[in-house]
């Protein structure tokens, strides 16, 4: 296989829309999130309803996925690009 094929950065076809936010995205709906949340808290006056507490829910909990993904994978990639240890020196 070469580096293209193992490319992840392209979106799947049928993947959901935020598959491919990145960090960036996964923080802006998480700052989204809890804006929602304090918009919600400190009286927007009408709303309570209380699918618009799961839904913001919902949004906190794919950018926080989305976060720990991202760090994750470049966590994994760093660490396999560091080289190998010696065992000890020769000599």
């Amino acid at each position: 296989m070469t580096n293209n094929e193992n490319d992840k950065s392209a979106p799947l076809p049928g993947a959901p829309w935020w598959s491919s936010l990145g960090p960036v995205g996964a923080v802006l709906l998480i700052v989204v999130g809890i804006g929602w949340g304090l918009w919600m808290f400190l009286g927007s006056g009408d709303v309570d309803v209380p699918v618009v507490g799961i839904q913001m829910g919902k949004v906190i909990a794919i950018g926080l996925v989305i976060l720990g993904v991202t760090v994750m994978e470049r966590f994994r990639s760093r660490r396999s690009r560091a080289p190998e240890a010696e065992d000890g020196p020769t000599g």
